[in-house]
Order: C-alpha cells, then structure tokens, then sequence
C-alpha cells in the first residue's frame, strides 16, 4: 500500500470543496454570459496600507504657510496640516488611473467651489467620446459636492459620489476623496493652500 503527500488545506481547497458538498458551483445564468467584477483582474489593484500612516510635513514643506496638502499617490492618501500646525487631517485618496495621467510636483489652491459643475477635457473626449460635454452639479457629476481647483490646468482635489474609486487608481489625473472627507477639507484648506503630489 502505497502512501501519497498530503497537502496543507489551502483555503481556496476549502471554498472549492465547501461549493462542491453544498451542490456544485453555481452555473452562469446563461451560456457565454459573463460577469465583470474589475475591469482587467490581471492589473489587480495594490493595497499598500502600510504607508497609511501619519506623516510630519518637515520633509515636504519648508513652512506652513497657507496651509500644507500632501498627496501621496503610492499610498493613496491626502494629508493636510493647518497654518498654524495645529490642524492635521489624514485622508484616503483615488488617484490617477495610469502613470501617464499622474502629475507630481508643487502647485497650490487657487479656487474653491462648493457644487462643482463638470466638462470633460479634450483628452478625455479622445478617449470617452460618448462622455457628455457638460454635467450640472448634482448627484451626477464626477467631481461631488465640493472641489479644490489647483493652478495646474484641468487638476483638482474633490470629492466623488462613486465611493468604490476611493482607495482605487481610477481617476483621469485628479485626487479624490469622500464627499464628507472633501467638504472638511474644503472648510480647512484656504485658496492659496500649498500643495504636494508625490
């Protein structure tokens, strides 16, 4: 009698022979249907919480005049720090979706919009040309209830009423936050507010 290696039990082995005792795998409802869950699961998004973390802004500013916004793309987080240093606040992020749309650099906060409207730009037509040319503020629009315009052309910080992007690479070059994280930010960061993307 011969004797074969087991396995350690995988949990995968447990989930295939858990679906397999209580009836089989679920079939699609129809044949050749499929169910997309992300759009391309071969670039599966990175969590990197690790580098969540609370930072000091010494590294990044030379003061904090204005007010001092840190927009970390490798961890996806915002981090904003008063005038006065008394004030710091740490958000999750969406950030640009591929490297070619991610701008880093220095730049600052030269409007503040409550209600945003909305107009794709010309790339983003050449890209989506199905995308309207103009959304009104509202449930709708892309860039939620409240936005930072940067001086950077087409660039903003602002909020999103599709909360899967946050955490995620999805956007078309902006920052995104929470509507509830945008409009506390917004109450904080004054236009002028100097701003990093790294």
């Amino acid at each position: 009698m011969s004797t074969r290696p087991t396995r350690p039990l995988t949990r995968r082995h447990f989930l295939g022979a858990s679906a397999l005792a209580f009836g089989g795998l679920a079939a699609p409802a129809a044949i050749g249907q499929t169910v997309e869950i992300e759009p391309d699961l071969s670039q599966m998004v990175r969590r990197n919480m690790s580098s969540f973390r609370a930072l000091d802004w010494q590294p990044y500013f030379a003061d904090l005049r204005g007010g001092a916004i840190l927009v970390d793309t490798t961890s996806r987080a915002l981090h904003f720090w008063s005038e006065d240093g008394s004030v710091y606040k740490l958000y999750p992020t969406s950030v640009p979706i591929s490297e070619d749309l991610t701008r880093r650099g220095r730049t600052s906060v030269v409007r503040k919009v409550e209600g945003p409207e909305w107009r794709p730009t010309p790339a983003m037509k050449l890209r989506n040309p199905e995308w309207p040319d103009y959304v009104p503020p509202g449930p709708d629009n892309p860039l939620g209830t409240h936005a930072l315009y940067l001086d950077w052309t087409y660039y903003r910080i602002h909020g999103t009423h599709d909360t899967r992007k946050i955490g995620r690479r999805s956007s078309n070059g902006c920052i995104g936050l929470y509507n509830e994280h945008i409009a506390e930010l917004y109450g904080l960061a004054g236009v002028g507010a100097q701003v990093l993307l790294i």
